[in-house]
């Protein structure tokens, strides 16, 4: 997977955070909730991400992609190379993830992020 990528796109999205846990585990968030993970080091798979039902259930069937493993009861999808998704899908896979998990954040959260955009 094409980190650089990736972090492009998901920094590009308003209130993004990144950092790396699990040793080898870029982790981006919104309000300090997850909604992607990329793999920095060779792993079964390179990039996970939240997912509507919708999407959790057309994404699993299609060739590598999986139900994320320990989030896939979250309706996380994960993707086993680069090529299970064109860019542009992936591109609005990772906006609507963003979406989703900022949308679910407190209103007192989400208060709290947009104020802070506009002090700037």
């Amino acid at each position: 997977m094409d980190t650089a990528w990736v972090r492009a796109v998901c920094r590009a999205l308003p209130h993004t955070t990144e950092q790396v846990q699990w040793g080898s585990a870029l982790v981006f968030k919104v309000g300090g909730k997850m909604y992607a993970v990329a793999q920095l080091e060779p792993a079964r798979t390179c990039l996970s991400f939240k997912c509507s039902a919708e999407d959790f259930a057309a994404l699993s069937e299609l060739p590598g992609a999986m139900p994320a493993p320990y989030l896939a009861r979250a309706q996380w999808v994960a993707l086993e190379h680069e090529e299970a998704l064109p860019p542009a899908q992936l591109r609005e896979q990772l906006r609507r993830a963003h979406a989703l998990v900022l949308a679910k954040l407190p209103k007192k959260k989400r208060a709290e992020l947009d104020q802070r955009v506009s002090k700037r």
